[in-house]
C-alpha cells in the first residue's frame, strides 16, 4: 500500500479516496469450491485482489503446518495443533504447560527464528521492507494470531487459565513476562525495519460476551497491551488489533490500551452499537458477517447489509475500513455478492 495509501488515511481520519478493503480466502476454500469457479471469482474482483494471476491449471495454495488435515504439527512453543480440515487452522489437542511442575526450566522460542507458531526469516523480511520503501509502498507487521491470552491458553488450556487469574497464580506471571519478552522482540524487530503500522490480531470475544472477565482482562492481559501498543506509536506506527467474537465489554479498555485501529465484527457486536461508541473515536475496520447473512441471505439482502453499514460508519474523512474472510460454507453466488457489494460501496464517499 503506498505511503500515504488510503490504509492510513482511513485510520488517520484524512479522506482516503475509497474505503479500504481486505479479503481473505481461506486456504480450506480451494478444497470445498470447485477451484476454476474460485478461481474465477477473485479474476472478476480486481479492487479486491489487486494483481491475482489464474493459471491453468489452477494452483492450490499450500496450507501452513498447523493447518494440514491429519498431521499433527508442534508449534515453538511446545503446543500441538490438529485439524480434521485442509486448510483450517487446527486447534490445540496439547498444552505443555497444562501442568505446572513443566514449567521447571521451561524454555521459550527464539523471536529471531520464529513468530511462535511459524518460522520467520528476519533478512528476508528487511529486503521486503526495503522492496517496499523502493517502490514507495508503506511496510507493516504484526505479531502472529493468538499472542497473549490465546497464547496463554495455547500453553495452560482455556480452564487452567482461568483460574489461574482468579487463584492470582504466581507462576502466571512470570510466563506472561515471558510471552511479552518474546512478543516485544518481534515488535521491535518490525520497528527497526521502518514499519508504519503494526497489528495486534487476538480473538477474545465468544459468540456472547468475552472469554475473560473486564476485571481479569485489565489486569492480567491489559498491561502488556498497552506496554507493546506504546512502543509502536512511540515510533511512529499505527496500531491495529483484530479480535473475533463479542468484545462490546473490553472495547474502552481496548481504546485506552492504545488501538487506533480495531477490527470487530459487524452482527455479533452490532452495527448501531458499534457506530453509538466508536465513529469518529478510533478507526473501525469492519469485519463482515460471515454467520448469518452472507451465508444464508439473498444476494440483495447482503447489499442492504454492506450498503447500511458503509452508510452507518463511513465519512468523507475516514475512519472505515471493511473487512471479509471466505470460509467454506457460503454459497459462491452470495460471495459474489459480498464481494461485488464491497467494491461498489467502497467508493460511496467518493
Amino acid at each position: 500500500m503506498a505511503a500515504n495509501s488510503d490504509f492510513l488515511k482511513a485510520i488517520h481520519f484524512d479522506h482516503p479516496e475509497r474505503i479500504p478493503l481486505h479479503c481473505v480466502v481461506s486456504t480450506a476454500c480451494w478444497h470445498q469450491y470447485p477451484p476454476a469457479e474460485l478461481q474465477q471469482l477473485l479474476v472478476n474482483h480486481p479492487v479486491l485482489f489487486p494483481g491475482f494471476q489464474p493459471s491453468d491449471p489452477v494452483r492450490l495454495p499450500a496450507s501452513g503446518a498447523n493447518a494440514r488435515a491429519g498431521h499433527p504439527y508442534t508449534d515453538y512453543w511446545g503446543s500441538v495443533w490438529e485439524t480434521p480440515i485442509e486448510g483450517f487452522a487446527g486447534c490445540i489437542t496439547r498444552f505443555p504447560l497444562a501442568n505446572w511442575a513443566a514449567f521447571d526450566g521451561y524454555v521459550p522460542p527464539d523471536p529471531g527464528v520464529s513468530n511462535g507458531v511459524l518460522p520467520v526469516d528476519w533478512a528476508q523480511r528487511a529486503v521486503g521492507a526495503e522492496r517496499a520503501r523502493t517502490a514507495g509502498h508503506a511496510f507493516g507487521g504484526g505479531l502472529t494470531h493468538g499472542h497473549t491470552f490465546l497464547r496463554l491458553e495455547y500453553l495452560r488450556g482455556y480452564e487452567n487459565l482461568i483460574y489461574d487469574m482468579a487463584d492470582d497464580e504466581p507462576r502466571l506471571w512470570q510466563l506472561i513476562e515471558m510471552i511479552e519478552t518474546f512478543n516485544t522482540e518481534t515488535v521491535q524487530r518490525t520497528l527497526d525495519l521502518g514499519a508504519s503500522w503494526f497489528g495486534f490480531p487476538e480473538d477474545l470475544g465468544m459468540q456472547v460476551g468475552p472469554m475473560l472477565s473486564p476485571t481479569h482482562f485489565r489486569r492480567f492481559i491489559k498491561p502488556s497491551y498497552q506496554r507493546m501498543m506504546a512502543r509502536a506509536r512511540d515510533a511512529g506506527a499505527a496500531v491495529h488489533m483484530h479480535s473475533d467474537g463479542d468484545i462490546r465489554e473490553l472495547l474502552e479498555d481496548l481504546i485506552d490500551g492504545g488501538v487506533e485501529c480495531i477490527n470487530l465484527q459487524d452482527l455479533v457486536n452490532g452495527v448501531d452499537w458499534i457506530r453509538d461508541r466508536l465513529k469518529g473515536r478510533v478507526c473501525v475496520d469492519l469485519d463482515i458477517d460471515r454467520q448469518d447473512v452472507t451465508v444464508h441471505g439473498t444476494p440483495a439482502e447482503i447489499d442492504e447489509l454492506i450498503r447500511y453499514e458503509v452508510s452507518t460508519l463511513g465519512s468523507p474523512e475516514g475512519g472505515l475500513m471493511l473487512t471479509y474472510g471466505l470460509y467454506p460454507g457460503t454459497p459462491l453466488a452470495n460471495a459474489c455478492a459480498v464481494f461485488d457489494a464491497m467494491e461498489k460501496y467502497s467508493t460511496y464517499f467518493a
